[in-house]
């Protein structure tokens, strides 16, 4: 019997101010970048399409789910982080948008 996904117990959406915090470094912006387009990636892939050490995007993962900014879906022995999308353009309509158009900077 194949077991059903299940989501984590998503934490409050934070008010605007937690948001910015979180959101202010330039990693966690480029995570939720990538998570904009839904697809599942462990904290492994995602640090690998992100260019960092696996650590240190589980880091960055840690402050995103504790802010509210994502959930966690579990898989089996897997958990992929998915971003709420639907939450988050509800309280902050048009975040998402600007986001997804912010220009990463030069390294």
């Amino acid at each position: 019997m194949q077991r059903k996904p299940r989501m984590s117990a998503p934490m409050p959406l934070p008010d605007m101010a937690r948001l910015f915090a979180v959101l202010g470094d330039e990693s966690r912006l480029a995570v939720v970048r990538l998570l904009l387009d839904g697809e599942l990636r462990t904290a492994g892939q995602i640090a690998e399409q992100v260019s960092l050490p696996t650590s240190t995007c589980s880091y960055h993962l840690t402050k995103l789910l504790n802010a509210g900014v994502t959930t966690c879906r579990t898989q089996g022995a897997f958990r992929f982080p998915v971003l709420r999308r639907a939450e988050l353009e509800q309280q902050f309509p048009g975040i998402l948008d600007i986001i997804a158009q912010v220009v990463p900077q030069a390294a």
